[in-house]
């Protein structure tokens, strides 16, 4: 039975990390300002994302992307991309900071599209394709895009609204007749573009992601190229020193060189930690439409698969399909948790499992690129309940007070981080970004945490109003507002209940007018216009009489969800 390549020291992999920064001048630190703040910095870090297209290059004919029948080599992801590029500045005047929205399931096209438009200084911002025609117009409105590169499904959601929203439309392929252009259409006119490439600084803003808060609809995060191209160089960083450290001989970058892709490109995780890191590791990325855990141990097998990050809902799912089938996938090497916290007993059973793969997690946000805290190797299997240490080397992160000073060890508090992959602030919202981003460049995640005694994070609740269903934050106020909507719903609390597939679903209680007849049937036919099905609770409570309250008037959700749940 294959094992597991060893494992360094705590001390092995930090003196490894110090001898990959003092070989490779890319990960040497000083010191840089950044919107007004000096702080640790890569100060031979590329000034822009258009380093990956350079590595695009000079990878050349290796495999970057498998998907279905298509392959692409990274001189082809590069092509595609420079060719959007050159279509989008030709075709319709796309310049440094105008916004390109992109709404379409994961494909090929996804990743050039979006090297694309910040290669011209152009904003990126994802969609999520899940999101109803409503929820789309929201961020579209908010973003003020104009121009949105869209598959046949999000094209059909856009449909009604694109002339109020003045779109245009440009489809994947031709199977939407209404579209303005087609993708392959818009690259034909490449080569009337202008070729003068646009000035971009580091602190330029290269995409928004739009991400669900405490405060209702989503929030359009504004990320910036400084912040990427450090996230990019940390995991890359940690990536070099173990292979350094293990003596892993496949790829420059770690001893995973195909990672299965199942992940949302409209997420950090997948858009930052795979698809960005995979351009500068030379990773093929074997990429999934729809996630199937069959189809992925398939996928595992047939494309000799080294290494996957997903959701802890998907380890979990490949691991079931893996015994169900018989097979022990022994390629695998290296199997990621992201997006939400994984259930330390699945630490063990992926062990048992792929006795010859280690597990690793990470904690971080939208607005940090992605980037926290890592936790890996022996670590992570003696403390699977952790969220690890700051990500090195740039990552600062402290447990605060309200006031902003910071905790003892061992005592809890909002977890503060403090590095370039910090955002720039919350699109159209000063006020949301003026309470997340605190003097001295720190910014408040929301969550609470402990630090213990060695430095290992911890997180253990929640300070804004939020549910993470398999990966996805779902804002509980947002819910609230769509249930509340109904002519026959006097009020409603939504919260998390756990789930031990998905780690927690949306549970609402209910309180009906007198009378009103009302059922779980209608009221999710009701909101399935209004929100994502995502969103939409499953588990639900209805009741005649009013909610229990605080001191301050407030509903007391806390008392509400212990209730029903030890019920």
């Amino acid at each position: 039975m294959s094992q597991r390549l060893p494992a360094p020291s705590r001390p092995e992999l930090e003196a490894a990390i110090l001898g990959v920064m003092k070989a490779e001048p890319l990960f040497a630190v000083g010191e840089a300002e950044v919107r007004g703040v000096k702080m640790p910095a890569f100060v031979n870090a590329p000034g822009d994302l258009r380093f990956l297209l350079h590595l695009c290059e000079q990878h050349g004919d290796k495999t970057a992307v498998v998907y279905e029948d298509m392959r692409w080599s990274f001189a082809e992801l590069g092509l595609h991309a420079r060719m959007i590029a050159g279509g989008l500045r030709a075709a319709y005047g796309v310049k440094k900071g105008d916004v390109v929205a992109i709404a379409m399931r994961n494909y090929p096209e996804w990743m050039a599209a979006f090297l694309g438009i910040t290669a011209l200084g152009a904003v990126a911002a994802p969609m999520n394709a899940w999101w109803t025609p409503a929820e789309l117009a929201y961020a579209l409105k908010d973003c003020g895009a104009r121009i949105v590169i869209a598959d046949a499904q999000r094209a059909e959601r856009l449909k009604d609204i694109r002339d109020a929203l003045g779109l245009t439309l440009i489809s994947r392929r031709d199977n939407v007749p209404f579209a303005d252009m087609t993708l392959p259409a818009l690259q034909a006119e490449a080569l009337k573009a202008d070729r003068t490439p646009a000035e971009i600084h580091p602190d330029d803003p290269f995409a928004i992601f739009y991400t669900s808060g405490s405060t209702g609809e989503a929030k359009g995060a504004i990320l910036t190229h400084r912040g990427a191209t450090t996230a990019i160089l940390s995991y890359a960083l940690v990536g070099a020193a173990i292979k350094a450290s293990t003596g892993g001989e496949d790829g420059p970058y770690g001893f995973q060189p195909v990672m299965l892709f199942a992940l949302p490109l409209f997420h950090c995780t997948a858009s930052h930690a795979i698809f960005m890191v995979s351009i500068v590791a030379g990773r093929t990325m074997v990429m999934m439409r729809k996630w199937s855990p069959e189809a992925a141990v398939e996928l595992v097998e047939r494309e000799g698969v080294t290494s996957f990050t997903g959701v802890p809902t998907m380890s979990h799912e490949l691991m079931l399909a893996a015994r169900a089938a018989g097979k022990a996938l022994p390629t695998l090497r290296d199997i990621g948790s992201g997006g939400a916290k994984r259930p330390p007993a699945h630490v063990a059973q992926l062990g048992e499992t792929f006795p010859q793969a280690w597990t690793s997690s990470g904690y971080g946000l939208t607005e940090t690129n992605a980037v926290g805290t890592y936790i890996g190797l022996e670590d992570y299997q003696k403390n699977p309940g952790a969220a690890g240490r700051p990500l090195p080397p740039l990552t600062q992160v402290k447990i605060a007070a309200e006031d902003g000073t910071e905790l003892p060890r061992g005592e809890t508090g909002e977890v503060w981080i403090k590095s370039p992959v910090v955002f720039a602030g919350y699109l159209n919202q000063p006020e949301a970004t003026e309470k997340a981003l605190r003097p001295g460049g720190w910014l408040r995640t929301g969550d609470l945490g402990v630090m213990d005694a060695d430095g290992v994070l911890t997180i253990v609740d929640r300070i804004k109003d939020i549910i993470i269903r398999g990966g996805e934050n779902i804002s509980c106020l947002e819910v609230e507002a769509a249930i509340s909507a109904h002519p026959k719903v006097r009020e409603a609390a939504v919260f998390a209940v756990p789930d031990e597939r998905m780690g927690e679903i949306v549970g609402a209680v209910v309180v009906t007018a007198p009378g009103a007849g009302l059922d779980q049937g209608e009221l999710a036919e009701f909101l399935e216009p209004r929100l994502a099905g995502f969103k939409i609770p499953e588990r639900w409570w209805l009741q005649s009489e009013p909610l229990p309250r605080g001191g301050t008037g407030k509903t007391d959700k806390r008392a509400i969800r212990a209730r029903l749940l030890d019920a």
